[in-house]
């Protein structure tokens, strides 16, 4: 039997989201917000923490510095239920990256010091650990710059050793999107991609070109609309769940917390309507308190939203 459920390489770091900021940013004036919450960041630790919050064995390989704030992550890490054995502190003037968001009401600006994101490499992973589970995940392919070229031959390992995989691109910092990502492609089970990050790789703004260039690459493509919901395709079979109407506090984390509950279901079997179903619960859950974890971090909070739900 798998040590774990899912494994998960990549980056780690917290993310400080300053409210209510003005949507002028005036040179040299000091400009005041209404609120502001210090959390763990990073798509990649969101999605193993509330995979654990979820029941999800998870395994979880980064780095950070030897610093403050990545002994906060973590430990936030840890508290969740993560087994954080492999993450390794990098001695050296680099610390752990942080990720300021500015919100502004419907719209925020993301700015990110990648302090140690970019120093994981192939020599911080431990193969067998990362193998030693049922499934294989990766976030933030356009961040993991110090993997970039092994990443391919990572998932040929993972799919070698009998895994499932997923893959979540998020953002590209450079808007190229470009490099090695559909030969990767080949080697994924579930590609996670947003609505625009979709367009953006299958070079096209037409959704459904993009739809069908990309469910042609991967078994399963997952695309998340937002307050659209999301959608699945599977071959010829097309999938839809709504999202959730609820009162939204923050929606940072909110794509990562859809993987983690859509993987949660996943790694048990369960049917592609059902995962999404999950993924829009779990995704919705996280906007209802700040940053991408928090909501997850209150067991009594989590356990009441989700029997409540699953009441109705």
């Amino acid at each position: 039997m798998a040590r774990f459920d899912i494994t998960i390489a990549g980056e780690l770091n917290l993310d400080l989201i300053h409210y209510g900021v003005p949507g002028e940013l005036v040179p040299e004036r000091e400009l005041l917000a209404d609120g502001m919450t210090l959390t763990l960041g990073s798509s990649s630790a969101i999605v193993a923490h509330n995979l654990a919050a979820l029941g999800t064995r998870v395994g979880f390989v980064s780095c950070i510095g030897n610093d403050p704030l990545g002994q906060i992550a973590l430990d936030r890490l840890k508290e969740g239920g993560v087994n954080v054995s492999h993450v390794r502190k990098k001695d050296g003037a680099k610390t752990t990256g942080l990720t300021l968001i500015l919100q502004h009401g419907k719209w925020r600006n993301i700015i990110t010091y990648p302090g140690t994101i970019f120093d994981l490499t192939v020599d911080d992973l431990d193969l067998s650990y990362l193998a030693d589970a049922r499934h294989f995940h990766l976030s933030s392919f356009f961040l993991q710059r110090g993997l970039r070229g092994r990443i391919l031959r990572l998932f040929q390992k993972m799919k070698s050793a009998g895994m499932t995989t997923s893959l979540d691109p998020n953002d590209d910092p450079d808007d190229v999107w470009d490099g090695d990502l559909r030969e990767i492609l080949r080697f994924v089970d579930v590609f996670l991609p947003n609505e625009r990050e979709a367009k953006k790789i299958a070079g096209d703004d037409d959704l459904e070109i993009a739809i069908s260039r990309l469910s042609q690459m991967v078994p399963i493509l997952v695309v998340k609309r937002g307050a659209d919901g999301v959608l699945a395709q599977r071959g010829r079979e097309r999938f839809f769940s709504p999202a959730l109407r609820l009162g939204v506090i923050d929606p940072v984390g909110a794509g990562d917390s859809f993987d983690a509950g859509f993987l949660s279901q996943y790694v048990r079997g369960v049917d592609l309507p059902s995962c999404l179903a999950m993924g829009n619960l779990a995704g919705g859950f996280s906007t209802t308190r700040s940053g991408g974890t928090e909501a997850f971090r209150d067991r009594a909070y989590r356990e009441q939203f989700f029997r409540s739900q699953q009441d109705q």
